[in-house]
């Protein structure tokens, strides 16, 4: 076999023994392989990095489906505590029918005047100013309109027959067999009004679709509550001011809309 020119042989040498060494440069320094001065417009040096794009600012469209959003989020949320509150009554009055709990009736009667209420008209409030603000309407679909009338009876016989029995059984402490079958039934009331939101049968009643209301409306509906509890702190019994305040803003949008 022919011996290697010992020029070469010594250059071969040096080069493994920088590489060992870690004195050599690994990237080929060829004009192929040189980013800086291929021109590449696609590499860029840690140096000068790509700017980063300006962020869009929020579209209309975005900012109403954002407040939409969080007020579907409120009405599930303060529907779940009225019912949550209406299985609680039931459970606390069953063993009270047999005259040996008054510690429930006082319970109940708590829980009925510092929370059930308050959440009644918060879910109450946003349901119907989603109905209204959104093209599902109040009568334009048959499950809605079947909801908005379960609520309101819901909300008239809790006013006028639940709490008035609850503040009896309070000062006496004596359940009736009525009012334990009350809180039975609203919790299912609720259940049900559950069910036709999911499934939402019948048909829909017109042909026009109304336009969905400003973002202004949707968080009319996300505040009311929040200001409803806190007036109720302050005058300490529960007062849907802000909740009524809402409907009718939602209402007067919905008038505007259709002229």
């Amino acid at each position: 076999m022919p011996t290697p020119p010992a020029r070469e042989t010594a250059t071969q040498s040096r080069t493994a023994s920088s590489a060992v060494h870690g004195d050599a440069d690994p990237t080929p320094s060829g004009a192929g392989f040189d980013t800086q001065r291929s021109g590449d417009p696609t590499v860029r040096s840690a140096e000068h990095p790509e700017p980063t794009p300006p962020r869009r600012p929020p579209t209309r469209r975005s900012v109403v489906t954002t407040w939409r959003r969080l007020a579907v989020w409120m009405h599930i949320l303060t529907s779940v505590g009225w019912m949550t509150c209406a299985i609680v009554l039931f459970a606390l009055l069953v063993p009270a029918l047999s005259g040996d709990a008054a510690w429930a009736i006082t319970a109940a009667h708590h829980i009925d005047t510092q929370l059930l209420a308050a959440l009644a008209n918060a879910s109450a409030a946003t349901g119907i100013v989603l109905a209204l603000a959104t093209p599902w309407g109040l009568t334009l679909h048959r499950w809605v309109l079947v909801k908005f009338v379960i609520t309101v009876v819901q909300l008239v016989a809790g006013i006028v027959l639940l709490s008035a029995a609850l503040n009896t059984a309070a000062e006496t402490l004596e359940v009736s067999f009525p009012l334990v079958a009350g809180t039975a039934l609203m919790a299912a009331a609720i259940a049900f009004q559950a069910w036709l939101s999911v499934a939402k049968p019948g048909r829909r009643r017109g042909t026009r679709k109304p336009p969905t209301a400003p973002a202004w409306v949707f968080a009319t509906a996300v505040l009311a509550p929040l200001l409803d509890a806190t007036l109720g702190l302050v005058l300490g019994f529960p007062s849907p001011l802000f909740a009524i305040l809402a409907i009718a803003l939602a209402a007067t949008a919905r008038i505007q809309a259709r002229s």
